[in-house]
Protein backbone atom coordinates (compact mmCIF):
# COMPACT_ATOMS: atom_id res chain seq x y z
CA UNK A 1 0.00 0.00 0.00
CA UNK A 2 1.56 3.06 -0.79
CA UNK A 3 2.32 5.64 1.76
CA UNK A 4 -0.36 8.46 1.84
CA UNK A 5 2.52 10.97 1.25
CA UNK A 6 3.21 8.94 -2.41
CA UNK A 7 -0.24 9.49 -2.87
CA UNK A 8 -0.68 13.24 -2.44
CA UNK A 9 2.21 13.66 -4.70
CA UNK A 10 0.84 11.36 -7.60
CA UNK A 11 -2.23 13.18 -6.63
CA UNK A 12 -0.91 16.94 -7.07
CA UNK A 13 1.40 15.93 -9.77
CA UNK A 14 -1.21 14.95 -11.95
CA UNK A 15 -0.10 10.95 -12.02
CA UNK A 16 -2.46 9.14 -10.12
CA UNK A 17 -5.69 7.92 -12.74
CA UNK A 18 -7.56 6.47 -10.52
CA UNK A 19 -8.16 9.45 -8.07
CA UNK A 20 -8.62 11.53 -11.00
CA UNK A 21 -11.19 9.18 -12.20
CA UNK A 22 -12.83 9.16 -9.01
CA UNK A 23 -12.83 13.05 -8.77
CA UNK A 24 -14.24 12.98 -12.38
CA UNK A 25 -17.46 10.93 -11.12
CA UNK A 26 -17.64 12.97 -8.31
CA UNK A 27 -17.99 16.31 -10.15
CA UNK A 28 -19.91 14.76 -12.91
CA UNK A 29 -22.80 13.89 -9.26
CA UNK A 30 -22.28 17.32 -8.01
CA UNK A 31 -22.94 18.52 -10.95
CA UNK A 32 -26.40 16.15 -11.69
CA UNK A 33 -27.21 17.65 -8.33
CA UNK A 34 -26.99 21.24 -8.56
CA UNK A 35 -29.03 21.43 -11.49
CA UNK A 36 -31.68 19.22 -9.65
CA UNK A 37 -30.66 22.30 -6.93
CA UNK A 38 -31.18 25.20 -8.97
CA UNK A 39 -34.36 24.04 -11.49
CA UNK A 40 -36.42 23.32 -8.35
CA UNK A 41 -35.08 26.81 -7.08
CA UNK A 42 -36.35 28.87 -10.24
CA UNK A 43 -39.88 27.30 -9.36
CA UNK A 44 -39.56 28.17 -5.53
CA UNK A 45 -38.53 31.79 -6.40
CA UNK A 46 -41.52 32.70 -8.11
CA UNK A 47 -43.94 31.05 -5.27
CA UNK A 48 -41.81 33.09 -2.65
CA UNK A 49 -42.32 36.44 -4.63
CA UNK A 50 -46.01 35.95 -4.95
CA UNK A 51 -46.50 35.36 -0.93
CA UNK A 52 -43.78 38.01 -0.35
CA UNK A 53 -45.76 41.44 1.48
CA UNK A 54 -43.92 44.61 -0.10
CA UNK A 55 -42.29 44.85 -3.73
CA UNK A 56 -38.68 45.25 -2.50
CA UNK A 57 -38.48 41.72 -1.35
CA UNK A 58 -40.80 40.07 -4.50
CA UNK A 59 -38.76 42.11 -7.24
CA UNK A 60 -35.61 40.96 -5.42
CA UNK A 61 -37.03 37.56 -5.88
CA UNK A 62 -38.16 37.59 -9.22
CA UNK A 63 -34.47 39.38 -10.30
CA UNK A 64 -32.76 36.04 -8.83
CA UNK A 65 -35.97 33.57 -10.71
CA UNK A 66 -34.42 35.23 -13.55
CA UNK A 67 -30.47 34.92 -12.74
CA UNK A 68 -31.02 30.99 -11.79
CA UNK A 69 -33.02 30.61 -15.44
CA UNK A 70 -29.27 31.66 -16.57
CA UNK A 71 -27.29 29.61 -14.06
CA UNK A 72 -29.70 27.21 -15.44
CA UNK A 73 -28.54 27.28 -19.04
CA UNK A 74 -25.18 27.81 -17.68
CA UNK A 75 -24.94 24.29 -16.16
CA UNK A 76 -26.21 22.91 -19.37
CA UNK A 77 -23.42 24.07 -21.12
CA UNK A 78 -21.22 22.63 -18.61
CA UNK A 79 -22.58 19.63 -19.47
CA UNK A 80 -22.53 19.84 -23.19
CA UNK A 81 -18.54 20.41 -22.56
CA UNK A 82 -17.85 17.64 -20.63
CA UNK A 83 -19.60 15.14 -23.05
CA UNK A 84 -22.17 14.01 -21.03
CA UNK A 85 -26.06 13.81 -20.71
CA UNK A 86 -27.56 16.75 -19.30
CA UNK A 87 -29.75 15.20 -16.34
CA UNK A 88 -30.58 16.02 -12.27
CA UNK A 89 -30.20 13.81 -8.99
CA UNK A 90 -33.05 14.51 -6.56
CA UNK A 91 -31.24 16.35 -4.00
CA UNK A 92 -32.96 15.92 -0.17
CA UNK A 93 -31.12 19.30 1.35
CA UNK A 94 -32.48 21.59 -1.56
CA UNK A 95 -36.10 19.79 -1.14
CA UNK A 96 -36.06 20.43 2.31
CA UNK A 97 -34.84 23.78 2.24
CA UNK A 98 -37.94 24.87 0.11
CA UNK A 99 -40.17 22.90 2.36
CA UNK A 100 -38.92 25.50 4.97
CA UNK A 101 -39.93 28.13 2.96
CA UNK A 102 -43.54 27.13 2.20
CA UNK A 103 -43.77 26.83 6.19
CA UNK A 104 -42.82 30.03 6.57
CA UNK A 105 -45.56 30.98 4.55
CA UNK A 106 -48.15 28.84 5.96
CA UNK A 107 -47.25 29.92 9.53
CA UNK A 108 -46.86 33.98 9.14
CA UNK A 109 -49.89 36.35 8.41
CA UNK A 110 -50.66 37.50 5.05
CA UNK A 111 -49.54 41.13 4.52
CA UNK A 112 -46.88 41.27 7.49
CA UNK A 113 -43.42 42.06 7.62
CA UNK A 114 -42.83 38.95 9.77
CA UNK A 115 -43.35 37.12 6.17
CA UNK A 116 -41.00 38.82 4.28
CA UNK A 117 -38.41 38.48 7.22
CA UNK A 118 -38.83 34.69 7.35
CA UNK A 119 -38.69 34.66 3.42
CA UNK A 120 -35.51 35.80 3.34
CA UNK A 121 -34.19 33.92 6.30
CA UNK A 122 -35.19 30.72 3.85
CA UNK A 123 -33.59 32.16 0.78
CA UNK A 124 -30.28 32.77 2.72
CA UNK A 125 -30.49 29.15 3.78
CA UNK A 126 -30.71 28.40 0.08
CA UNK A 127 -27.94 30.48 -1.20
CA UNK A 128 -25.61 29.04 1.41
CA UNK A 129 -26.61 26.19 0.25
CA UNK A 130 -25.69 26.90 -3.20
CA UNK A 131 -22.59 28.69 -2.57
CA UNK A 132 -21.26 25.56 -0.56
CA UNK A 133 -21.78 23.49 -3.78
CA UNK A 134 -20.81 25.64 -6.31
CA UNK A 135 -17.59 26.37 -4.17
CA UNK A 136 -17.29 22.81 -4.40
CA UNK A 137 -17.37 22.25 -8.22
CA UNK A 138 -15.35 25.09 -8.62
CA UNK A 139 -12.55 23.47 -6.58
CA UNK A 140 -12.95 20.24 -8.17
CA UNK A 141 -13.22 22.18 -11.91
CA UNK A 142 -10.03 23.47 -11.08
CA UNK A 143 -8.30 19.88 -9.99
CA UNK A 144 -9.41 18.35 -12.93
CA UNK A 145 -8.02 21.41 -15.08
CA UNK A 146 -12.14 21.86 -16.53
CA UNK A 147 -10.73 25.46 -17.66
CA UNK A 148 -14.26 26.45 -19.42
CA UNK A 149 -16.37 24.63 -16.66
CA UNK A 150 -14.61 26.20 -13.99
CA UNK A 151 -14.95 29.76 -15.51
CA UNK A 152 -18.55 29.52 -15.97
CA UNK A 153 -18.63 27.98 -12.29
CA UNK A 154 -16.79 30.71 -11.32
CA UNK A 155 -19.84 33.19 -12.70
CA UNK A 156 -21.87 31.95 -10.74
CA UNK A 157 -20.95 31.23 -7.65
CA UNK A 158 -19.69 35.05 -7.53
CA UNK A 159 -23.88 35.54 -8.51
CA UNK A 160 -25.12 33.51 -5.81
CA UNK A 161 -22.80 35.74 -3.46
CA UNK A 162 -23.77 39.06 -4.61
CA UNK A 163 -27.69 37.79 -4.74
CA UNK A 164 -27.12 36.63 -0.85
CA UNK A 165 -25.22 40.07 -0.08
CA UNK A 166 -28.19 41.97 -1.65
CA UNK A 167 -30.46 39.61 0.90
CA UNK A 168 -28.71 41.10 3.97
CA UNK A 169 -28.35 44.29 2.56
CA UNK A 170 -32.58 44.22 2.39
CA UNK A 171 -33.07 42.55 5.39
CA UNK A 172 -30.91 45.69 7.46
CA UNK A 173 -31.96 48.40 5.32
CA UNK A 174 -35.89 48.33 4.86
CA UNK A 175 -37.20 44.46 6.72
CA UNK A 176 -35.59 45.34 10.04
CA UNK A 177 -36.81 48.94 10.18
CA UNK A 178 -40.07 48.16 9.14
CA UNK A 179 -40.51 44.93 11.35
CA UNK A 180 -39.69 46.89 14.28
CA UNK A 181 -42.58 49.66 13.24
CA UNK A 182 -45.28 46.71 13.54
CA UNK A 183 -43.54 46.07 16.85
CA UNK A 184 -44.05 49.61 18.15
CA UNK A 185 -47.54 49.44 17.04
CA UNK A 186 -48.50 46.14 17.83
CA UNK A 187 -46.48 45.46 21.10
CA UNK A 188 -45.52 41.77 21.79
CA UNK A 189 -45.11 40.25 18.53
CA UNK A 190 -41.59 41.06 18.24
CA UNK A 191 -38.88 41.53 20.96
CA UNK A 192 -37.45 44.82 19.61
CA UNK A 193 -34.80 44.88 21.90
CA UNK A 194 -32.87 42.15 20.29
CA UNK A 195 -32.24 44.30 16.94
CA UNK A 196 -28.79 43.99 16.49
CA UNK A 197 -26.73 45.78 13.46
CA UNK A 198 -25.15 43.56 11.24
CA UNK A 199 -22.44 44.36 8.77
CA UNK A 200 -23.75 44.24 5.10
CA UNK A 201 -20.64 42.92 3.95
CA UNK A 202 -20.97 40.29 6.92
CA UNK A 203 -23.45 37.09 5.81
CA UNK A 204 -23.02 34.53 8.28
CA UNK A 205 -25.97 33.31 9.61
CA UNK A 206 -29.12 35.68 9.25
CA UNK A 207 -28.67 38.82 9.29
CA UNK A 208 -31.90 40.52 10.35
CA UNK A 209 -30.93 40.34 14.32
CA UNK A 210 -34.69 39.70 15.31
Amino acid sequence: MAALADKIASFFSGDDTSTDEGLRDLFISELKSVYYTEKRAVDALGEQAEASTTNEVGTAFLNHQEESRNQVERLEEIFRIIGIKTDGYASDAIDGLISDAKRVISATEPGSLTRDAGLIIAAQKIEHHEIAIYGSLLTLANVLDFSQSAELLAITLEEEKETDRKLTILAESFVNKRSKEEEDKHPGSHHASRHVPVSPDVTLGGPLGI
